[in-house]
């Protein structure tokens, strides 16, 4: 999943694409380095970010949302807003991210009224004050658990189990060592029943671990995605496609050679 953030302020790079020409070409270099799907998001969700009116959103997002159309992969909309869900999958979005799990009043009824994927993430408090506390008994449990409760509850509104894929949430509330306990013990999310995306990218963990401005975390956010894929993660989230690609392509190697070797060990038994 590529990232096009079509906003002012995000951590990585806020502004860069603010354009519409610029996001469109932004977004097709990122197709032809391989991004399977897009990320449109025209409200920052890094900490301390502050919210924008649901008019603003949607002035960032369509123009670039309805020049995508035909791009050839699908187009997610990264958003908590149903008035921003509702126009946007008029217009042909596939797939609606949400930092909120689908929380705000009618946010499922929207959902649930296309066909369209979800993505349910998790994000202990809100991005104004998610990381300035944050605190829980059992990360992996209780990130599970209400995973899993979001996800039943979009089934229950009417979207079926194929169309979900959930998010652990890195960064959204948690701490260094929350992020990093969740990246080891990623395969107890997977094992939910759900696919798994991982958003690492460029994130302030690998800053906190590598010493690294957020422009400068190429090498660590490529390592961070082999680990979410090796523990599960059938999606990830990233701003260097082409290197990400690179790096999973020769992962897919050796795991194809592996099970090569495998069945030629049992012919020849």
């Amino acid at each position: 999943m590529g990232v096009v953030n079509v906003t002012p302020d995000s951590f990585s790079d806020g502004g860069l694409f603010a354009d519409r020409a610029a996001a469109v070409a932004h977004a097709h270099r990122l197709i032809a380095e391989g991004a399977a799907i897009i990320d449109v998001g025209g409200e920052s969700t890094r900490p301390d970010a502050q919210p924008v009116s649901p008019a603003v959103e949607l002035e960032r997002v369509m123009p670039v949302l309805e020049d995508l159309r035909s791009a050839g992969v699908p187009i997610s909309v990264d958003t908590s807003k149903p008035e921003v869900m509702r126009t946007a999958l008029a217009h042909g979005a596939d797939m609606i991210n949400d930092v909120y799990a689908f929380r705000a009043p009618a946010a499922l009824d929207v959902i649930a009224s296309s066909d369209a994927a979800i993505c349910i993430m998790h994000m202990q408090g809100e991005p104004r004050t998610m990381q300035r506390a944050p605190h829980y008994e059992n990360v992996v449990a209780e990130v599970g658990a209400f995973l899993s409760e979001r996800a039943a509850a979009a089934e229950r509104a009417g979207v079926t189990q194929d169309r979900i894929v959930i998010d652990p949430g890195f960064g959204f509330g948690k701490t260094l060592e929350h992020n990093l306990t969740l990246l080891r013990e990623l395969q107890h999310i997977a094992g939910l029943g759900w696919p798994v995306l991982a958003g690492l990218s460029r994130k302030s963990m690998l800053g906190r671990i590598t010493g690294r401005d957020a422009g400068e975390r190429v090498h660590a956010s490529v390592a961070a995605a082999l680990l979410a894929v090796l523990h599960g993660a059938r999606i990830v989230r990233a701003h260097d496609v082409q290197a990400t690609r690179d790096a999973l392509a020769v992962l897919q190697a050796v795991e194809a050679s592996a099970e090569s070797s495998l069945g030629n060990g049992r012919s020849n038994g």
